[in-house]
């Protein structure tokens, strides 16, 4: 059975538009009706007042008849829907139930231009349907895209007053209660209680994506930021161990890393981050997975505090050992320290060494001579081991004597 034709030629997509210009008002309410009673669940307003979301709804169903009665262009790019996006990003309205809001304006719309047009054949009304969905798909890819872009740039704003507080209480401005307690409370860190400092170096990402996620599965709560030559966290331990942090944290290093010991409190953060990177100095720089705590590293610590009396005590130490040949050299000095970190036993030495007791037992004469001095001794062992670190450290020694010049 054909359907009935209304008499006359079909009204175009512009004139019925211009029709509903006076039911905006009854629109809206419609509009407002269904957010609330359409699938209830989905609609996440609590954060705008209904006077606000009036408005919005407002907006939003006159640039519809705008854009279809041709009095503005471009739906994708239309500057009513950026607007609408940016302001619900803003107040955390969730994406979804914008989308949905636009959705159900745009049946609003769409049931009372049917009302307007009457009954028509299909093809009559084939260019306003086709021009009605057009206008509200643009409109919502333009929400969406001002949404997000305002989402991403909150997330951006918060990162960066993140990183700024944790700047600051590098910088020891948590000695003030009022920051540490604003700090505290944007970390979401304690004030109180123990924390260490670990600084990680090396590569583009010392660290392993999902550090701080690692340790919140253990209920350790950290803050991160990385700087242009390092990553730092800051840990609250919260009377767990620090090996308990260094078991969780090794697996995620790349680089190389450091960590404090423990202080306390975000006031003691400046000073732990101090400690932090002493120690890091004296992991050399092509160490790879490398993770240290300052207790393990004691002695170089204290050499790289003191270069000036270091390269005094190497000098003294070590001295006519280190104008040999290259290759003499290395070997009596790896010698040496091999038979220090086998309590000068000539015996143990002797198997690292891949030759025979006598051989080293020579080659300690040799340096003896060589020092005029005897090895044996607490002082002498001591005073040799503390060069030998200092050899060891290397470039980071040379780089804080000439900084101290």
């Amino acid at each position: 059975m054909a359907a009935p034709r209304r008499s006359g030629p079909a009204a175009s997509s512009p004139e019925l538009a211009a029709a509903l210009r006076k039911e905006i008002p009854e629109l809206t309410r419609r509009l407002m009706a269904a957010v609330f009673t359409d699938n209830p669940e989905w609609t996440d307003y609590s954060a705008v007042t209904r006077g606000d979301l009036r408005d919005g709804c407002q907006r939003f169903l006159t640039r519809i008849l705008d854009l279809l009665g041709g009095q503005a262009a471009d739906a994708e790019h239309d500057d009513v829907a950026a607007a609408i996006g940016k302001q619900r990003a803003e107040q955390g309205v969730p994406l979804e139930a914008m989308q949905r809001t636009f959705r159900l304006g745009g049946r609003i719309v769409w049931e009372a231009l049917l009302d307007k047009a009457g009954e028509v054949a299909p093809g009559e009304f084939r260019e306003t349907g086709t021009a009605m969905w057009a206008v509200i798909d643009g409109m919502s890819s333009a929400l969406v895209t001002s949404y997000r872009n305002t989402e991403l740039d909150r997330v951006r704003r918060d990162e960066r007053r993140r990183h700024g507080l944790i700047e600051d209480v590098l910088a020891g401005r948590a000695h003030d209660g009022l920051f540490a307690a604003r700090a505290s409370r944007e970390l979401n860190l304690p004030v109180h209680g123990d924390y260490v400092v670990v600084v990680a170096r090396g590569e583009a990402h010392p660290l392993r994506t999902g550090s701080e996620t690692a340790l919140a599965a253990m209920g350790i709560r950290s803050a991160w930021h990385d700087r242009a030559d390092s990553t730092v966290g800051l840990i609250a331990l919260e009377h767990r161990t620090i090996d308990t942090v260094l078991q969780q944290l090794r697996p995620q290093v790349r680089g190389r890393a450091a960590v404090s010991p423990a202080v306390p409190g975000l006031a003691g953060i400046d000073a732990a981050h101090a400690l932090a990177l002493l120690a890091l100095d004296t992991v050399p720089d092509k160490a790879a997975g490398v993770l240290v705590s300052l207790d393990e590293r004691y002695p170089e610590a204290l050499l790289l505090r003191s270069p000036d009396l270091t390269e005094l005590l190497v000098t003294r130490t070590l001295g006519p050992v280190l104008e040999l040949p290259v290759k003499e050299r290395d070997i009596l000095l790896r010698t040496l320290a091999i038979w220090l970190a086998e309590n000068c036993s000539a015996a143990n030495a002797a198997p690292r060494l891949h030759c025979h007791r006598n051989t080293v037992i020579n080659r300690l004469q040799r340096i003896t001579t060589l020092l005029g001095r005897p090895l044996e001794g607490q002082r002498s062992y001591l005073e040799l081991s503390l060069a030998l670190a200092a050899l060891e450290l290397g470039d980071p020694l040379r780089e804080r004597g000439a900084g101290n010049q």
